[in-house]
């Protein structure tokens, strides 16, 4: 409908506005122009004609248009509120206007005279009686600016900050022929800037489909509804409560903007320029930003202090009290498109992203709106706030072209206990993954996170918590899931630590909150609360393992796992038995941790028929610590195995992983039994050999993945000639022919009685082989293999080992003689070990052929039941540096002295010089090439 006569009215196609007498005026100089007397006659009846019509819609208006009512709205009855637009009954019209003071005959007059005498009266202005303030502080100065373009430099290297024309010329949704429907909602309380803002809207370049002025619990209630109704636009609706819904009102109204493409509230202090809808509708309609929250003001939150703090946002004088953008009293003009930890004052964003502020409830509904909205489209549509630049010397393009408004009301800002209750806010959110600017720009390296979802976790995990954060170089952060679950307070008791360090803004210990900030939390919410708030956490402090307890509730650990796969992070589950003898784990680099779950330990059993030691042997693996690890077991029996032996294998129970038992249809020997029982499928696959008469120590799992993570997976660590890592610590020298005695400890003690070492003998009674060297050993006895033992070109100088028949071990021993390899061994005081040979009679113990005599003593060796780690030097395993070597002999060597000895021999598979020895393919174990060493 058109606009009375003498008003103000808006044009269809939004290009301004227009004056009915103007338009009237033009008519009447083309009648004085050159209309005849019949034309005139004519023109009279049409008129008359149009008059006639005229009043008769009026009157069907007026009689047929739905009353409008207004109810009062209590919280609990949210949102039955009072609405309406421009066609409102004349009685409720009139009894509003003479509240405001209008008289019945004014408004009679507004309907048929000057309208613009009527929005004269009604209208309202903001009076600003001073200029924009601008700081002379020359410190202050420095800090914002070089702050700013600290920050502005940062996001060009990373995601690229473009311009106003460079936004502008980028393909949009939003240019095409069909122009998106913009709701705007405008927020109001008691600022005289309902006019001002109604009427830059209206001058926009892109039309909006709708203006919603909200008035919750506001004192200028009556004003703001009468200039609405003044404003007589279909398009415009006024809503009212006597209820203050406060900041997340018009959120929750928006939720209901179901007809529009975006959505741009305001407060009401801001004052848009004519291209703004245009702009932001653009720049949302780009790929790069159509998942984006758009504004025109924002803020970056705190920087970490020098004390690993951080302050308030409120902190003057201080770079790390972060920026609010732009500020004209530092002149910061946003020139480029600027991502900020959140926008103030405007948010322009897709419909549909609206209702991403609810999927959690607010901390608080007195404050931080603006806060919660940039953490809630972070935290679970992956969307960034971004500030769009402005052209500075064209005022359409600026979001808040009265940037003084701001500055002659209260702010939530100058009230202490607001500013209070907003630092807890945005620290709470950084505890849940809030990722801010100051983390995209200085990202963190922790070592370690440790998940607990109930107190009973806490307290399980509590030693090797203590042990990370007492690790000199280490970095181990506690998160709970807080709430109901595990009240933050209370693990941090547990710790031994002060309820405060939940909110004293350090880095300590992460209260998810999952559950105490919904009233309704389904366990399908809890779960991908959980998962969203570890991605963020994840994503800022970079650990490079996640423990938890291996009986986690498998939604949470289907739930870490995922967000730990999202980064280059580890997430490793022990059973709480084992933590308190896991305390080595902090001594290893976390660049080795991280490869945690890459190592596969199978377990390879040679039986035949001595089904009493196969028990013994499978009750002490059982007893074992295996830290959660997935470990494979398998059986490998000759064709005569007993019945007693199959059933104990067949109905022996094994939790870690799968059972696999192999029988042989020939007879193969000893030799066969142990060189196939096992082979790689991959580089992280090991293989431990364990004959029957064998029994290890309930740590013999830690010592193996200790070793593997520290000289294997170390990548600061090169040892290419190791070759496996022993279980057990011998007590003669196995290879001369009088076997003498040898005692480790006393050998090294110069050093440390308890020094690991590198041996150039390979271990056959229970020892961890590596993949490649296994490949290579593999294909080195299928070249060697002979019948005849005389045959074997091999001969080791002083070596009783060159007369051995039918043994595994002795082509394992050439091989590493000849190239110069080693394996591992522990030493512990008496030769305590992870492993012990009990010398039952076999294939080679008490048989006829075997001419030598075996004492138990030399041989069979104490376990170890209690935790090793004390007793190494410095309490963790040396440096790869640091290990001192022996030869075959039990002669101190250097690992190139050892490829020396070997290299002199020249009796390996290819023949090299005597400088230089053998390369294989790691993948087949085949020799490629000689090498100098």
């Amino acid at each position: 409908m058109g606009a009375p006569p003498g008003t103000v009215g808006y044009n269809g196609d939004g290009a301004g506005l227009i004056s009915y007498k103007e338009a009237m005026g033009g008519m009447k100089r083309v009648a004085k122009g050159g209309m005849n007397a019949r034309s005139m006659q004519v023109a009279a009846g049409l008129t008359c004609l149009q008059f006639a019509f005229a009043v008769y819609a009026t009157f069907l208006l007026y009689f047929m248009s739905p009353p409008t009512t207004e109810t009062l709205v209590s919280p609990g009855d949210w949102p039955t509120l009072g609405i309406h637009s421009r066609g409102r009954n004349a009685t409720s019209e009139t009894e509003q206007g003479l509240q405001n003071g209008i008289g019945s005959e004014e408004l009679r007059e507004g309907r048929g005279g000057d309208r613009r005498q009527m929005m004269s009266t009604v209208c309202e202005f903001q009076k600003i009686e001073f200029e924009q303030k601008i700081s002379n502080d020359s410190k202050m100065i420095g800090i914002k600016t070089g702050l700013y373009k600290e920050i502005l430099d940062f996001q060009q290297r990373t995601i690229g900050s473009e311009t106003l024309n460079e936004l502008m010329n980028m393909p949009s949704s939003s240019s095409g022929t069909v122009r998106p429907k913009v709701t705007v909602v405008l927020n109001h309380f008691q600022r005289k800037t309902l006019c001002a803002q109604l009427d830059a809207l209206l001058e926009q370049t892109l039309p909006f489909h709708s203006v919603w002025v909200l008035a919750f619990g506001s004192p200028n209630e009556r004003t703001l509804r009468n200039i609405v109704d003044t404003y007589n636009n279909s398009q415009i609706f006024f809503v009212g409560s006597t209820y203050d819904f406060k900041y997340y009102g018009r959120f929750q109204l928006a939720l209901q903007a179901e007809e529009t493409d975006y959505v741009y509230m305001l407060d009401d202090d801001m004052i848009p320029g004519r291209r703004m809808l245009e702009i932001l509708s653009h720049v949302a309609g780009t790929d790069k930003y159509h998942n984006a929250v758009l504004g025109s003001i924002g803020r970056i939150l705190p920087f970490r202090q020098k004390d690993y703090s951080f302050p308030s946002y409120r902190k003057f004088g201080s770079k790390e009290a972060g920026i609010y953008i732009p500020d004209p009293a530092y002149k910061i003009v946003v020139d480029r498109v600027v991502q900020v930890d959140f926008l103030s004052s405007s948010w322009f964003l897709s419909a549909e992203l609206v209702k991403t502020v609810f999927i959690e409830t607010p901390f608080t509904f007195q404050t931080g709106e603006d806060l919660h909205l940039s953490y809630q489209l972070q935290k679970y549509r992956d969307a960034g706030s971004f500030i769009i630049p402005v052209d500075p010397n064209d005022k359409d393009t600026w979001g808040d072209s009265e940037h003084r408004l701001a500055q002659i009301s209260e702010t939530t800002v100058i009230h202490k206990n607001i500013v209070n209750v907003r630092d807890e806010q945005w620290w709470r959110l950084f505890s849940r993954g809030y990722q801010t600017q100051w983390a995209a720009m200085n990202p963190q390296q922790s070592d370690a996170f440790f998940f607990a979802h109930s107190l009973s976790e806490v307290a399980d995990l509590a030693p090797l918590i203590q042990k990370f954060r007492s690790t000199v170089g280490k970095k181990a952060y506690v998160v709970v899931t807080g709430g109901t679950y595990c009240p933050c307070v209370e693990a941090a008791a547990l710790l031994g630590w002060n309820a405060q360090s939940c909110r004293d803004r350090r880095f300590k210990i992460f209260d998810l909150e999952v559950g105490s900030i919904h009233k309704h939390l389904s366990e399908a919410s809890a779960i991908q609360d959980i998962f969203s708030s570890m991605k963020g956490l994840i994503k800022i402090h970079n650990p490079s393992l996640i423990f938890a307890v291996s009986d986690l509730d498998e939604k949470i650990r289907d739930a870490l796992q995922m967000a730990a796969s999202r980064r280059n992070t580890t997430f490793v589950q022990i059973p709480r038995t084992s933590v308190k003898h896991a305390l080595w784990i902090p001594d290893v680099k976390s660049a080795a941790l991280k490869n945690w779950n890459k190592m596969r330990i199978s377990i390879s059993i040679i039986t035949q028929n001595r089904v009493g030691s196969l028990e013994r042997l499978l009750h002490s693996i059982s007893s074992a610590y295996f830290l959660g690890d997935r470990i494979d077991i398998a059986f490998n029996m000759d064709v005569r195995v007993d019945n007693m032996t199959l059933l104990a294998a067949n109905n022996f129970e094994w939790p870690h992983g799968n059972k696999i038992i192999r029988r042989r249809i020939i007879e193969g020997g000893l030799i066969r039994a142990v060189s196939e029982s096992w082979y790689p499928a991959s580089d992280h696959d090991y293989g431990l050999l364990l004959e029957d008469d064998i029994e290890v120590s309930p740590y013999f799992y830690m010592w193996l993945k200790y070793s593997l993570l520290s000289y294997r997976y170390d990548p600061s660590v090169s040892l290419p000639e190791l070759n496996a890592i022993a279980l057990y610590t011998p007590r003669v020298v196995e290879v001369v022919k009088e076997r003498p005695a040898w005692n480790a400890t006393d050998y090294f003690k110069s050093i440390h009685p308890n020094m690991p070492y590198l041996h150039q003998l390979p271990c056959s009674w229970g020892a961890l082989f590596f993949p490649e060297r296994w490949r290579e050993f593999y294909k080195y006895m299928g070249t060697r293999y002979t019948p005849d033992a005389k045959a074997n070109p091999v001969q080791i100088p002083k070596s009783r080992t060159n007369g051995w028949q039918a043994s595994w071990k002795k082509f394992l021993i050439d091989l590493m003689y000849l190239r110069g390899y080693v394996t591992l061994y522990p030493n512990f005081p008496n030769q305590t070990s992870f492993s012990t040979n009990h010398l039952e009679p076999g294939a080679h113990i008490g048989h006829k052929a075997n001419v030598l005599s075996h004492k138990r003593e030399d041989f069979e060796v104490p376990l170890l039941y209690e935790d090793f780690r004390p007793l190494l030097p410095n309490q963790k395993l040396p440096s790869a540096s640091k290990l001192p070597v022996l030869n075959l002999f039990n002669q101190a060597m250097s690992l190139r002295g050892l490829k020396s000895a070997g290299a002199k021999l020249r009796q390996d598979v290819i023949e090299c010089e005597h400088t230089e020895t053998v390369v294989v393919n790691h993948d087949t174990g085949e020799p490629v090439q000689c090498y100098a060493f």
